[in-house]
């Protein structure tokens, strides 16, 4: 990462004011390991926000969504659905698992796993003689997918969704937070995304048995023994008790970020939306999105790359959108269905810088320099 004078940042990390006092909590008491208030405390935070009856606070997302795969049991040889409009995350805990990640298209909705495709996955898997163990769904830069609907395939199916909700704690669907509509949840805390642990994630289930699972998973499984005992293979994967300290001075300021990010998308295509053919990803009905990052496609004749490296030059970072797994050279080989539109969409599709903290100068000088590039006055 450049960090020049005066750099326009993707997304940063976006301090409240409180977390500090949790934190020198935590130091004052001694409790900078992984135990201690703090973790009860976010974990009651998110129960709180998101209406989730349990969650478990852990380091990173990635390291939630292979806890989930693995309280799924998840089998070397199993098969799993997987968003291929996606960022690593959601595919590699099903590498982790010694499992065979099977790619899904998106629809053009909302960017996010097809309903359709789905179902054209599953059916074609099941004439090999193989039900997937699991759906991984992503929610992408923040819009909700059509989780009624992929759960209603799933359902037909008896196979369970493993939300991967990292980008998208905040927004909702039909009413109800993301990350709680499936079996299982994962959000991530990283420094990018809406608010942050520094690093973290967290876990969410309605099953309370999963959730005790997850924790004695998370926390390297060891028995209920006065010795050091292991009957399994567990994980260090606890967040620590510093580290929820942040993330509980960022719970108290999580709907403010939301509204934030929601004003600077909306600043961009007011500012922008007379661009012909540039688009933005809309919000269908009954979706609510926290626009965690916000992307556009660019109109023909503008490569991504070309108008990246153009706002590069006036110090301001952009991002391509995510490159679709089944085009990655790690999951090359293996099986993919769908219409390659999440392929169209990398081809075309920017991210606009989106930190909750951009100021309107900011904002101002990226439209700028985006209206110059792609020649409208």
């Amino acid at each position: 990462m450049n960090y020049r004078p005066g750099r326009i940042f993707l997304s940063v990390p976006h301090m409240g004011g409180h977390e500090k006092n949790y934190v020198q909590k935590a130091i004052e008491d001694n409790w900078v390991s992984t135990l201690g208030p703090n973790l009860a405390g976010f974990e009651h935070d998110i129960c709180q926000h998101t209406n989730a009856r349990h969650a478990v606070a852990v380091n990173s997302g990635t390291a939630a969504l292979h806890l989930a795969l693995r309280l799924l049991d998840v089998r070397p040889g199993d098969e799993i659905l997987c968003s291929t409009f996606t960022y690593v995350r959601s595919a590699n805990p099903i590498l982790y698992m010694g499992a065979t990640p099977v790619f899904v298209e998106s629809e053009e909705e909302t960017w996010n796993m097809c309903p359709g495709a789905l179902q054209e996955a599953i059916v074609a898997r099941q004439a090999y003689g193989r039900l997937p163990k699991a759906i991984v769904l992503t929610h992408l830069y923040g819009m909700p997918a059509k989780v009624k609907e992929i759960i209603a395939v799933a359902d037909e199916f008896g196979i369970p969704v493993v939300e991967d909700a990292a980008e998208a704690l905040g927004s909702r669907y039909s009413g109800h937070q993301v990350g709680t509509m499936g079996r299982i949840g994962a959000y991530s805390f990283n420094g990018n995304k809406i608010i942050t642990t520094s690093g973290g994630g967290a876990l969410v289930t309605e099953d309370q048995r999963l959730a005790e699972q997850a924790l004695f998973l998370a926390t390297q499984a060891k028995d209920d023994a006065p010795f050091y005992q292991h009957s399994q293979m567990g994980y260090n994967y606890r967040l620590s008790n510093v580290s929820a300290g942040i993330g509980r001075g960022q719970m108290e300021v999580l709907e403010k970020r939301v509204k934030q990010r929601r004003e600077i998308f909306n600043f961009y295509r007011s500012q922008l939306q007379h661009i012909e053919d540039l688009v933005f990803l809309p919000e269908p009905k009954a979706c609510f999105s926290n626009r965690w990052l916000t992307t556009v496609l660019l109109p023909a004749g503008h490569h991504p790359e070309h108008v990246r490296l153009a706002l590069e030059e006036e110090n301001i970072e952009t991002r391509p959108l995510w490159k679709p797994m089944h085009l990655q050279p790690l999951f090359a080989k293996f099986p993919y269905y769908g219409n390659n539109l999440s392929a169209s969409l990398f081809e075309r599709g920017l991210c606009l810088p989106s930190s909750s903290s951009l100021t309107e100068e900011e904002a101002e000088k990226v439209v700028k320099h985006l209206r110059r590039i792609l020649e409208v006055a």
